[in-house]
């Protein structure tokens, strides 16, 4: 099979295309045929070496849909031939991947991989981060990295639930377009000096210095879920001083801490797709040769809704 690593830190020309025996799934895991592999930003900024260095040759995980061709030990809840969408935690660009079951799930009939794979990871994390937040119809939200596989399906669930003010942020000017598109009341750009009226939320997809902007846009008792790999500081006073709550969010510990809710979310996204009320964009295809491309995309922030990679 073939896989893609890298030997050294650095940007998207790091990546090595090279072959390799398929893996084995240990118990409560499932060998997965890839057909389609999601991009984010946490793998890109992996293999820069960002938020904490893995050993190397580095693997890079994310998110992954295909079909079951060998069952670990344990496994009850799926069977060799079933079609699934997983998060996965390494190994993902690879055209046999290890997925974790407990954090599979089967893709309806009539859905294709691509779509199953800009849809459910990052549809997941936009609802728990939602749900984290718990905003009212009478609040307004605010996402950075709007326009990104996560963020433009959190500008269309908020829309969904009633939130009468969502507002996007983005790199450039030129998303405004596609986001409004999407239901976005405002759009505001990271440069700009203003970020508009304060807001009672943000979803944080981005991090980093853009972090002390977004608690500066809450509004007095607002609060921030923060789900990003980008890190970032804010000083202790500004969040006294406001009233204001920042809270991290990884899938992992939902899914283990609110199973339920995760399936839940996971029938709400499939039925509002197939409905057509949400949409998962896809910005491009790209084969898992051609890696270094996808991240190029990632790393311009050029990218409108999810990129993925075809084995």
């Amino acid at each position: 099979m073939r896989r893609v690593r890298f030997y050294e830190y650095g940007g998207p020309e790091v990546l090595r295309v090279e072959d390799a025996e398929a893996p084995k799934p240990g118990p409560g895991e499932l060998l997965v045929h890839t057909e389609a592999i999601g991009v984010t930003l946490p793998s890109v900024r992996k293999v820069r070496g960002e938020g904490g260095r893995t050993p190397l040759p580095g693997v890079l995980g994310g998110e992954v849909a295909g079909t079951v061709i060998t069952l670990g030990p344990d496994v009850t809840d799926f069977e060799v031939g079933d079609r699934i969408t997983s998060l996965t935690f390494s190994g993902s660009y690879s055209e046999l991947a290890i997925a974790p079951g407990f954090m599979a799930s089967r893709i309806p009939d009539g859905a294709s991989a691509i779509q199953a794979v800009a849809l459910v990871r990052s549809g997941h994390v936009a609802l728990a981060a939602l749900a984290t937040a718990r905003p009212l119809v009478s609040e307004s939200v605010l996402i950075t990295g709007a326009a990104s596989g996560v963020g433009h399906l959190a500008v269309q669930l908020a829309k969904l639930q009633g939130i009468g003010r969502v507002v996007a942020a983005v790199s450039s000017r030129t998303k405004a377009e596609f986001l409004r598109g999407l239901g976005a009341d405002e759009i505001v750009t990271y440069d700009s000096e203003h970020w508009g009226e304060p807001v009672d939320v943000v979803l944080d997809g981005v991090g980093g210095d853009l972090l002390p902007r977004a608690v500066s846009a809450l509004a007095p008792g607002g609060r921030l879920v923060f789900f990003n790999s980008g890190g970032g500081t804010v000083p202790a006073f500004d969040l006294l001083a406001g009233s204001k709550t920042i809270t991290g969010l990884t899938m992992a510990r939902f899914v283990g801490t609110h199973r339920e809710l995760y399936d839940q979310h996971g029938e709400e996204l499939w039925k509002l797709t197939l409905s057509g009320q949400l949409q998962p964009v896809v910005h491009a295809q790209i084969p898992l040769a051609d890696a270094a491309r996808a991240h190029e995309i990632i790393e311009a922030r050029a990218n409108l809704g999810k990129v993925v990679l075809l084995p």
